[in-house]
């Protein structure tokens, strides 16, 4: 096994990763920006916005559980994923590091269903990948793929990744400035600052530092 490390954390690396990472790169609010989406569907249906400034916890109180899931749902549309924008340097920094060589999961909490439109609009924004999972339990897939890094912006996934010795980085948002502030997260404003704080993780990985044989 190969050890490294940030911050005061310690990840172990199978051997056949001692030269590439392996990534995976949750979707919403981590590729593209979600939030307005998911307050437009709900204002429209049910005449309630979701502030994404006041969104300082995970779960979302102003909707009922059953108003959430068909707001979900309607964010879902094959419409809407076409539709989504990517954040300003996120498809160019995984371009480089699948290009490096770095094996590149995309991960959503989206329904299986939504597999086949996912995929179109990656192909779609150019975001090459090698793997494409769209289910409710993130975590447990990526260490069936021995992940070494998990970038994503849920709270929850984060830390049960961190629990599992995966790395773990994230865009900030209000949802998830406590775990950032908290725990061993690199955490970025957005996706130029992130690909600089990864780049030694990246490069350690690639030239064996911190190697323990």
């Amino acid at each position: 096994m190969k050890l490294w490390t940030t911050g005061s954390q310690s990840f172990k690396l199978p051997k056949e990763q001692h030269k590439y990472m392996r990534i995976a790169i949750d979707i919403d609010s981590t590729l593209h920006h979600y939030w307005d989406i998911l307050s437009e569907v709900s204002v429209r249906r049910f005449g309630i916005e979701l502030p994404y400034d006041e969104q300082f916890t995970w779960g979302i109180t102003r909707l009922r559980p059953e108003q959430l899931a068909l707001c979900i749902d309607e964010s879902h549309s094959d419409e809407r994923i076409l539709a989504g924008i990517p954040y300003p340097g996120a498809v160019q920094a995984v371009r480089r590091w699948h290009e490096e060589g770095h094996f590149v999961h995309v991960t959503s909490h989206r329904a299986a269903d939504r597999k086949r439109p996912t995929a179109a609009w990656l192909e779609q924004i150019g975001l090459p990948f090698d793997d494409l999972h769209c289910s409710y339990d993130k975590v447990s897939r990526c260490v069936e793929l021995q992940i070494g890094l998990l970038i994503d912006d849920g709270p929850l996934n984060l830390a049960a990744a961190l629990a599992r010795g995966i790395a773990v980085a994230t865009i900030r948002h209000p949802w998830n400035r406590d775990l950032c502030d908290e725990e061993d997260v690199i955490c970025a404003a957005d996706w130029p600052e992130l690909e600089r704080k990864l780049t030694p993780v990246l490069v350690r990985q690639g030239t064996g530092v911190g190697a323990a044989n």
